[in-house]
């Protein structure tokens, strides 16, 4: 079986409805993140702010398969070169090689941006991302424990962080 053919690009607020519907399986299957509340277009539209690079991934036939996001880390201007980050999948497409080329598109273009670390939080039950993360480079740097309660269990999450080498001097 050949692997899919799967290409990136630098996402606009076009792929916005795409990114959405990604998202919300992922708040959905209650593996990645906190939020509960399905989120809206609208809702994501600051995501786009020119500073904080997003790309997406494409199947073979073009259609979005996931995305991976910068966000801002604090706003202290000794952090401006941090970002936190996501990925998300969709569903149909998980396990075949998206979050990967997600992940090393998204590192290429925050280098490109000036950024010099990328650093999130997994759930620690969140197996498949913490093996994708390592592939690319991540560490996890420790657990967070009872960092959140989530559908009003506590949750602890373990962070993960890559230096962006190229920017570092």
């Amino acid at each position: 079986m050949t692997e899919p053919q799967l290409t990136t690009r630098t996402a606009t607020v076009r792929d916005a409805p795409a990114i959405v519907a990604i998202y919300n399986e992922g708040i959905a299957d209650r593996i990645a993140t906190f939020e509960t509340s399905p989120r809206s277009v609208d809702q994501i539209l600051d995501w786009f702010d020119d500073r904080h690079p997003i790309v997406i991934v494409l199947d073979e036939a073009g259609e979005i398969a996931g995305y991976a996001a910068t966000f801002s880390y604090a706003d202290r201007c000794c952090y401006a070169g941090i970002a936190e980050f996501s990925v998300y999948v969709r569903r149909a497409n998980r396990g075949q090689g998206v979050g990967v080329v997600g992940m090393k598109a998204l590192i290429e273009e925050a280098a490109k941006a000036g950024f010099w670390k990328l650093l999130s939080r997994v759930f620690v039950e969140n197996k498949a991302s913490l093996a994708l993360l390592r592939s690319v480079g991540f560490r996890e740097v420790g657990v967070h424990e009872k960092h959140g309660k989530l559908d009003g269990d506590w949750r602890d999450v373990i962070a993960v962080e890559l230096i962006l080498e190229a920017n570092i001097t």
